[in-house]
């Protein structure tokens, strides 16, 4: 089932630019024939439809805009897929110094190794040979020296599962845990990106206030001392900064505050779990939201297979959550470059958390569950952190109740813990967004470099928008009690 391409722009216009326009059809068809020219990799084709549709039609603001972007998607596309066959080899040889070039060959064959064939060239995906220790249990097995990644200490059962859980019950409270962190969070740009004198304009990711998940927030400072924090009203908050970029050096931008984070957990009997009457509020959260919640043929179909005759909306979401956990994480190409993040997740053979978090929101809301985004940041007692997507779902007479299905089932031989992220989060996560693609304030000029989420930050200046290869972010978070 294609996605409208009139839904496609009217999600991605949204998020780096303010007003809403309006698409004519024939503006919409060749919206629509660029999209797919450049999902096929025949860039030079969309290049030559993208100038003609600009010169012959005389677009519209929406409608030069979506075409434009469809320009940058193509300049980001090729941004991720670097690599020819020849140095994706090399770059699997430095783990597997005896690598058989049949091993590769049957490794590319079996879809463990991301490419792409753009405009007759075979590029791979510049994660793609570390994504493959993560795929292929063979190839993990073939490496002359451990990995060098690291795990986030909550995605294995350990003491906190068993404290946060431990606190509910004795409580009565699904709130518990809490932990005082200060934060700081950084953007560099880098030297000589934009001239001398020129203003930096920066959005730093900012905690919202969530009560019974994170509270007492207290901003500390920022450099430069002179900011903007958007309103608790804002899905995507940030602080705002502006700076004059200076010749031959960095300018660096940053936010530190304090807040106090609470674990989740929800002690759930199935058996009470009913339908839930969809309300006004509940309606827009079992929709369809093209492009990235989609009911698909596929996604319908799975559905089915898994789902099966299951009625109750908890064991529905449990066949859902424990499907969707099996997909492998691997490292992501840019969220931008995706025209349907959900059916990529579908069928790319790995995920990463938005990826997965994006398409079991789709195949609840399907099933008539409730379900929405949530991101930012986890952290950790030590010095791991990492960017971070979840979500949450509606179940009656429980009401709205977390999930993070990148963690997914774990491992402890305890049927509240293995199961403890349907239901419940740990304490050692901050969120920046609560929903995905939504406008920034003050709104941003250019476009986003992030269409999607929102964790690293945005930075523009008035000749055009910064996309990541040209500035670096930082995130420190320490645990204060």
């Amino acid at each position: 089932m294609p996605v409208p391409a009139r839904t496609v722009l009217v999600a991605a216009f949204l998020c780096f630019a303010a007003p809403a326009f309006t698409l004519d059809e024939d503006g919409d068809a060749a919206l629509d024939g660029v999209i797919r020219l450049v999902d096929a990799g025949k860039f030079k084709d969309a290049e030559a439809r993208i100038a003609q549709s600009l010169a012959e039609t005389q677009p519209g603001a929406a409608q030069r805009s979506a075409l434009e972007f469809q320009r940058e998607r193509m300049r980001r596309i090729l941004l991720d897929f670097t690599l020819s066959e020849a140095i994706a080899k090399a770059r699997v040889r430095e783990q597997i110094p005896d690598l058989r070039d049949e091993e590769f060959a049957a490794w590319d064959a079996a879809g463990l190794l991301e490419y792409r064939s753009i405009d007759g060239r075979r590029l791979y995906f510049s994660r793609s040979p570390a994504n493959l220790f993560r795929l292929s249990a063979a190839a993990f097995a073939r490496r002359h020296k451990p990995p060098d990644w690291q795990d986030a200490p909550m995605e294995r059962a350990n003491d906190h599962h068993r404290e946060v859980i431990a606190q509910a019950r004795a409580t009565g409270r699904a709130s518990v845990a809490p932990r005082r962190v200060r934060v700081t969070q950084a953007i560099t740009v880098h030297k000589d990106v934009v001239p001398e004198g020129e203003t930096l304009r920066v959005w730093l990711p900012f905690a919202r206030s969530i009560r019974g998940q994170q509270e007492n927030i207290q901003l500390i400072g920022s450099v430069p001392a002179m900011h903007t924090v958007a309103p608790e009203s804002a899905l995507q908050r940030t602080v705002y900064l502006e700076q004059p970029a200076q010749a031959h050096r960095p300018t660096t931008f940053s936010v530190t505050y304090e807040l106090t984070t609470f674990a989740q957990y929800h002690n759930m009997d199935a058996d009470k779990v009913v339908a839930a009457r969809i309300t006004p509020e509940l309606a827009r959260h079992v929709a369809e939201r093209p492009p990235h919640i989609v009911f698909t043929d596929d996604v319908r179909k799975l559905s089915r297979e898994v789902v099966g005759a299951e009625k109750n909306p908890y064991r529905i979401a449990q066949k859902l959550f424990a499907w969707v956990d099996r997909i492998p994480w691997a490292g992501a190409i840019e969220y931008s470059t995706i025209t349907n993040i959900s059916d990529y997740a579908l069928h790319a053979g790995h995920a990463d958390c938005g990826q997965q978090t994006l398409l079991l929101m789709t195949l609840l809301r399907l099933n008539g569950i409730p379900s929405r985004w949530q991101s930012g940041m986890i952290f950790s007692d030590g010095t791991y952190d990492l960017m971070h997507d979840w979500g949450w779902l509606y179940l009656a007479p429980y009401g709205w109740v977390p999930m993070d299905v990148t963690f997914g089932q774990l491992q402890a031989g305890d049927p509240a813990v293995d199961g403890f992220y349907l239901g419940g989060l740990d304490s050692y996560r901050i969120a920046f967004n609560d929903d995905y693609s939504q406008p920034l304030i003050p709104a941003k000029q250019h476009f986003r470099s992030e269409t999607v989420d929102l964790q690293r930050g945005e930075v523009e200046w008035r000749g055009g928008n910064l996309y990541f290869n040209q500035w670096d972010y930082g995130f420190t978070a320490n645990v204060i009690r």
